[in-house]
């Protein structure tokens, strides 16, 4: 029982770890197309109202969300794993 306490602790901790880096990543990625976007020109407002709508955009998306799979894939293949290994 322990071992799986452990392996739960850390394997949270590890995924923690990964999400924060893939989320930062993706923002920064969608920062740079905004800024992309911005140079293109075209746009009326200020710079900054025009990042924080992309960006407040880029929050409620389905991609940002996506990130979220990052806990829930590795639990899914863990489980199955370790289900395989001791009832088939």
């Amino acid at each position: 029982m322990f071992a799986l306490a452990r392996l739960v602790v850390i394997g949270f901790f590890v995924l923690t770890v990964i999400y924060i880096c893939l989320s930062l990543w993706s923002r920064s990625v969608r920062r740079g197309k905004l800024n992309a976007e911005w140079q293109e020109g075209g746009h009326e407002g200020s710079y900054e109202a025009f990042m924080d709508d992309g960006l407040r955009d880029y929050d409620r998306s389905l991609r940002r969300k996506l990130i979220l799979g990052v806990y829930v894939i590795p639990v899914i293949i863990v489980s199955v794993i370790i289900y395989l290994t001791n009832f088939h």
